[in-house]
């Protein structure tokens, strides 16, 4: 990944955490790694857990087709992995936040 395209990505997830603190989320963490792949923002709502794909762009196409089932499967090792780490058996969901220049979509509960 270049420059660029890791600066536009913190960009989109400022954006998408600004928009959910907005609506009531409380930010767990950021950038989530593990050897399965990343989460880009994990967050709290009404308890229960949101774990938020961010997808950015600048160009003209529509950004939830860069989430494809590979990466689907991948987002949701990591989630196994951080329900065994944090022995957390609550309810959880996952999310799709894609930014399109300023505009913000926000697709919760995703799935394949």
């Amino acid at each position: 990944m270049g420059l660029s395209a890791y600066l536009n990505g913190i960009l989109g997830e400022n954006k998408a955490c600004a928009f959910l603190k907005k609506n009531d989320f409380e930010i767990i963490t950021r950038n989530f790694h593990s050897k399965y792949g990343e989460i880009d923002i994990i967050a709290k709502k009404n308890e229960i857990l949101h774990f938020i794909e961010v997808k950015f762009t600048k160009k003209d196409y529509e950004v939830w087709q860069r989430v494809d089932k590979s990466k689907y499967d991948k987002i949701l090792k990591t989630i196994d992995y951080y329900m065994i780490k944090h022995n957390f058996n609550k309810e959880f969901q996952l999310d799709l936040i894609c930014i399109k220049n300023d505009k913000i979509e926000f697709y919760e509960n995703i799935s394949f």
